[in-house]
């Protein structure tokens, strides 16, 4: 599945168009490599979103094409929420 619908899909990023500027912006990794918005992404997989002032780390535990907003948080495990003072850091 594409990150940008993987990410609308699982409502981490409510919107596709901004799911797909954040990871053109160079904020989001997969495994530990800097993602695109049509890199794929697959059950297991650790991605790592950049948030302004907020880093996100998650895992991907479900891929559906769409979901019901109390089914939409199954689809992943946080693994750190972390908040960071200076953005331009990482």
């Amino acid at each position: 599945m594409r990150l940008d619908k993987f990410l609308k899909v699982s409502r981490i990023i409510k919107r596709r168009p901004v799911a797909k500027e954040v990871a053109d912006k160079g904020r989001i990794q997969i495994n530990g490599v800097l993602a695109k918005s049509s890199s794929n992404v697959k059950i297991g997989d650790q991605v790592k979103i950049q948030f302004g002032n907020k880093i996100l780390e998650i895992e991907v535990l479900e891929l559906r094409d769409s979901t019901k907003k109390e089914d939409a948080e199954k689809m992943y495990q946080i693994i750190s929420e972390k908040r960071v003072e200076n953005s331009d850091d990482v």
